[in-house]
């Protein structure tokens, strides 16, 4: 075999790779499997549209529950909301109160201190634009560890 037919193969091969990396997706919402993370609030799922979040870019399909609050945080990646639907708010350090509706978008640039409040059943998509992390912070801006900012549910009563 000539080394211009082997770089051509591996041409082709890596080109497959390539594009089986970049398919057209259409997912509908109703068939979404959705879950949560220990270092978000129970109040809160997403399912994985796109990508691995744990990994790199992602896009997810993201519920909160009336009155579902993500305390004071930052992620080092950019992060990009589009408003599906319910209402919410966003609070970003230096700023003013933002209301959320749908059609709404909201973007975070990485390291950026900002708070979620959901305040009527929300959903909406996060674009991430890389692996996604999560820093809580106190009020001076320290990070603090998930669980001393995350609400516990309420046990139920027996």
């Amino acid at each position: 075999m000539t080394r211009a037919m082997s770089v051509g193969m591996l041409v082709c091969v890596l080109m497959g790779v390539v594009m089986a990396q970049d398919q057209p997706i259409a997912n509908a919402a109703a068939n979404a499997k959705f879950g949560g993370l220990p270092v978000l609030p129970s109040c809160m799922t997403f399912a994985v549209e796109k990508g691995d979040p744990m990994k790199g870019p992602s896009i997810l399909l993201i519920k909160a529950a009336s009155g579902c609050v993500v305390p004071w945080h930052w992620h080092t990646a950019n992060e990009q909301l589009l408003f599906v639907s319910g209402s919410g708010k966003a609070e970003m350090k230096d700023g003013k109160p933002t209301t959320l509706k749908a059609g709404d978008f909201v973007y975070l640039p990485g390291k950026h201190t900002h708070q979620f409040t959901c305040v009527a059943t929300c959903m909406m998509f996060d674009v991430i634009e890389g692996p996604f992390d999560i820093h809580y912070v106190d009020k001076e801006g320290k990070e603090v560890p998930p669980e001393s900012v995350l609400k516990k549910p309420a046990k139920a009563k027996k």
